[in-house]
């Protein structure tokens, strides 16, 4: 009997003791050396009905798409230090001797740039813009609810004009993630941000355009193209559907005059959210890269290379050692296919190429000579991105 009992007693002191060990595991997670948690983006899969022409009731207001999403986006401004210019004169050592500047050293002025960004997890992770926080020695966030803070930057992509910066507030609201893979042009889309720091704005548009590349912004285009009006304080902001969800961050703007002439771009959300992950696990964007130079080709290259079409890229340089100079390939070679699909130009080519990641095989099929051949080269990580 008394056996029995000892089970008892040790089986209950073992459950309080795993309970007790849970709960201080979950308060105090960092007991264990873990640092934050992996990023949870809150993804909506869900497809909705578009409203379509033969309604017989169209929408009135997206004030119910507004109020779940503009929560979570926030004003960002940031602090830079810039060194002047000063007179060349000032460069001569008798006047830097006898006019207090015998170091050399150039005068410093603070700029501050303004725009928007979107908080996309409770830890506090808020994509935006790298033109807005480059070089900023200082960044303050405003929440739409009026609380603000500082924040410290994780990491920037410039090919893609992405960055990622942190705050640490309790209860943050956080953008629900839309499929920008699913957009029509025609779709109605809002464009979220603090437009010439009046406050936050929305202003409402359609999708005019898909994956428009080749506007020379930034190496890696891919852009969701809109008339929704986006100004000056815009980018880093939200570009949502009339459900509210995030399908884009407000990046540039086509203008003459410096404002909105109705035609913006965002990037889709779809890559927005691989860069961030990238950033947030390994403080860079890892990406493919074969070690070739390409261009798109021209009726007169055609002609020069005695091809039937235009249709491929040509290999315009390799460099030495590189995956592509690895695999046998050569100054010359086209590229028609990247895995089977079919490439249009040189950015298309370079964008299947930095999907893959550094080990995976690819398959290329060229044309050399004009005889058409596959070759498999082995993807290294493309330089500049530590």
């Amino acid at each position: 009997m008394s056996f029995s009992k000892n089970i008892a007693f040790l089986f209950q002191f073992a459950t309080i003791g795993l309970a007790l060990a849970f709960v201080i595991v979950y308060l105090y997670p960092n007991l264990l050396g873990q640092t934050d948690a992996p990023i949870q983006l809150q993804q909506n899969t869900t497809s909705y009905p578009r409203n379509e022409l033969n309604n017989s009731v169209g929408v009135v207001s997206y004030a119910s798409a507004v109020q779940k999403s503009a929560p979570a986006v926030v004003n960002i401004y940031a602090t830079q230090v810039v060194e002047e210019r000063q007179a060349a004169l000032m460069e001569d050592p008798f006047f830097k001797r006898f006019f207090g500047n015998p170091e050399g050293k150039r005068p410093q002025r603070s700029a501050s740039s303004l725009g928007s960004g979107v908080i996309m997890d409770k830890q506090g992770y808020v994509l935006t813009n790298n033109h807005i926080i480059k070089d900023a020695s200082e960044i303050a966030v405003v929440l739409a609810d009026g609380r603000s803070t500082r924040a410290s930057i994780v990491g920037a992509d410039p090919e893609s004009d992405l960055a990622i910066i942190k705050i640490n507030l309790p209860d943050l609201p956080v953008a629900t993630l839309g499929q920008s893979d699913k957009l029509l042009v025609g779709d109605v889309v809002l464009a979220i941000g603090n437009p010439f720091g009046v406050g936050q704005t929305v202003t409402s548009g359609i999708v005019s355009g898909l994956a428009r590349s080749g506007l020379g912004f930034n190496t890696f285009e891919n852009y969701i193209q809109t008339d929704a009006a986006i100004n000056p304080g815009n980018s880093g902001g939200a570009l949502i559907n009339a459900y509210g969800e995030l399908i884009g961050i407000n990046t540039a703007i086509y203008s003459n005059s410096g404002g909105s002439q109705g035609i913006g771009f965002a990037i889709p959300i779809k890559l927005a959210k691989d860069v961030l992950t990238e950033l947030v696990e390994h403080g860079r964007v890892i990406r493919g890269w074969l070690g070739i130079k390409i261009q798109n080709l021209n009726p007169e290259l055609a002609e020069a290379l005695e091809l039937k079409s235009t249709e491929g890229v040509v290999i315009g340089n390799i460099v030495v050692n590189g995956p592509a100079d690895k695999a046998k390939l050569d100054r010359g070679d086209v590229i028609t296919h990247v895995n089977g699909n079919k490439v249009r130009d040189f950015r298309e080519t370079l964008n299947h190429i930095s999907m893959h990641k550094p080990g995976e095989q690819i398959e290329l099929s060229i044309v050399r000579d004009g005889k058409e051949m596959k070759t498999k080269v082995i993807v290294a990580e493309r330089p500049g991105n530590n």
